[in-house]
């Protein structure tokens, strides 16, 4: 079964991924725009395709690696990239936002290259062994009493590698253009919501600690690829468990407010959330 197969598989059953948990946390009101009214999108970030397009070449890096144990070369990803924005730019008739270090599509795509490069050269797997890549899974959501309920968590991990000493690591690429604090790390939904999918799924013993890694990829003059370690214990996948449920009891009460911030500026409903 692909990954597009096996992932529309698990969206087929009743479910909740972190993406929505993110987006209702984020700004309730877009979260109803998006899943419950199922809007049409006013305008789109190029972070969304630019992301997206990264992604894909990283993960034709790691499947290289793994099933052929053969480093992709550089301009391999390269034409990958250009190919995917490209793509997703030109089939959509939906405004793309633009931003200042991104200014046009010739722009996004020297930012593209110029962070491939980096990675293609900065990438070391020495030492561990690639076990997952895109790796869709699924897990049953327990309340606080560990009752199970109807929902289904989903989520798809990027990379999951094994070090030397046998721990497993979840690892999540991001692009950004800021640092990443390490208490945001700590803090990251994301990472915990991984951890949960991995300890449920026993690649790691219920109780144990779950050990986790932003690869994250800067959109600088120079472009920089960062490391962030950070872990997940099992309490913390519990709080992130009674955090998904009550965003859960917050949706079916109809519970969408809007939450200004600095996401409004290239929001996909501003206009709407102007209408509100």
């Amino acid at each position: 079964m692909s990954k597009t197969e096996a992932l529309q598989d698990l969206k087929n059953t009743l479910h909740v991924s972190h993406s929505q948990i993110a987006a209702y946390l984020n700004c309730s009101l877009k979260y109803r725009f998006m899943y419950v009214e199922a809007r049409p999108q006013e305008r789109i970030s190029i972070a969304l395709p630019f992301g997206s397009a990264i992604h894909a070449s990283l993960e034709r890096y790691y499947r290289s690696l793994k099933e052929k144990g053969v480093r992709e070369s550089l301009g391999v990803l390269l034409n990958l990239f250009e190919h995917h924005i490209n793509l997703e730019m030109d089939r959509t008739d939906i405004p793309i936002v633009f931003k200042k270090d991104t200014p046009d599509r010739d722009a996004v795509i020297d930012m593209g290259n110029a962070m491939l490069e980096v990675f293609h050269e900065g990438v070391d797997l020495t030492g561990f062994e690639i076990l997952e890549i895109e790796r869709p899974l699924s897990s049953r959501l327990y309340t606080v009493e560990g009752q199970p309920t109807d929902l289904k968590l989903i989520g798809v991990l990027d990379l999951v590698l094994k070090d030397e000493a046998g721990r497993i690591i979840a690892v999540d690429n991001k692009t950004a253009a800021k640092p990443y604090a390490q208490a945001t790390v700590d803090d990251d939904n994301q990472l915990t919501c991984y951890a949960y999918l991995l300890a449920a799924n026993r690649y790691v013993f219920p109780t144990a600690e779950v050990h986790c890694r932003l690869d994250v990829l800067r959109k600088l003059k120079t472009p920089k690829l960062e490391h962030y370690h950070t872990v997940r214990i099992a309490d913390q996948r519990r709080r992130f468990a009674k955090l998904a449920t009550a965003v859960l009891a917050g949706i079916e009460q109809k519970v969408f407010i809007p939450q200004p911030s600095w996401m409004c500026s290239d929001c996909s409903y501003a206009d709407a959330c102007k209408a509100w």
